[in-house]
């Protein structure tokens, strides 16, 4: 179905490819997804690319994306829409997840287990055959466009009894799972992203290696892709490397003396 000139959702379309490297068979799965218009969750450690691919598979697929993230404030209604007051009396105004679901865009919750569950409920219609928002406020039953397709990403990492998705609502998923690219990937991507050279790039991604290997034993989550491009960024900026990592990697993860001191000494290792 295509789009008028003046269509509401030309200011989501990704004009320009965003770089992103397979790691597996995720990107043949997620366009057979889209075909079946069956909703995607994609499960991995923050840093690790979900985004990026998302955003990659809407301009693959030349689809509008409305990203909303997520966090323990978000409302209902933040995500569906609500009445608002202006110089003519009351409005109505989509939200995101509404906006998404009437003119056929890819809307993508991040983190969507940061938002309460009462607000993630609200995802399940649009979820199974179905495929319909109830607007109770506004007294319309939308039904969702043909293009329209939701994902979700989460953090299994950071699952509590407390914060964690419903059986309810993980079962209506097809769901990818992402870890850290393999070596030679993540050293094509972080000196890709960071202009480094694939020399510094390597030594960063040993870097990265070393310290995911600390994960459960004293470090809460390893550093991710993301990191790793800060600190090449800072390097080809011309700051000095030890410096950088200090700055983007071993700083930011942990504010334990004696781990920092371990991460450091790692940096040591390769610069």
């Amino acid at each position: 179905m295509k789009d008028s000139a003046d269509n509401p959702l030309d200011p989501h379309r990704i004009a320009d490819e965003p770089f992103y490297r397979p790691v597996g068979d995720e990107v043949a799965l997620f366009t057979a997804a889209w075909a079946a218009r069956m909703p995607v969750m994609l499960k991995g450690p923050t840093g690790c690319g979900k985004t990026r691919f998302v955003e990659h598979m809407a301009w693959a697929l030349g689809r509008p994306l409305v990203t909303v993230a997520c966090n323990e404030d978000m409302t209902a209604s933040d995500l569906v829409g609500r009445f608002l007051l202006d110089a003519e009396g009351t409005r109505w105004q989509d939200g995101p997840l509404t906006f998404a679901a009437r003119h056929g865009a890819i809307c993508y919750l991040d983190e969507v287990v940061e938002a309460r569950q009462d607000t993630t409920v609200a995802i399940h219609p649009l979820t199974d055959d179905r495929r319909v928002l109830p607007l109770e406020k506004k007294g319309e039953l939308l039904r969702a466009h043909p293009d329209f397709l939701l994902v979700i990403s989460y953090n299994p990492g950071y699952q509590s009894l407390m914060k964690d998705l419903k059986q309810s609502t993980k079962q209506r998923f097809g769901a990818l799972d992402f870890t850290w690219p393999d070596a030679a990937t993540e050293i094509a991507i972080v000196a890709h992203e960071s202009a480094v050279d694939p020399e510094i790039a390597e030594k960063l991604v040993e870097i990265g290696a070393r310290a995911r290997n600390l994960k459960g034993h004293g470090l809460d989550e390893g550093l991710s892709t993301r990191m790793l491009i800060h600190a090449g960024r800072l390097i080809a900026a011309g700051v000095a490397p030890r410096a950088a990592c200090s700055m983007a990697l071993s700083c930011p993860v942990t504010d334990d003396p004696d781990m920092r001191d371990a991460l450091d000494a790692a940096v040591a290792t390769w610069f």
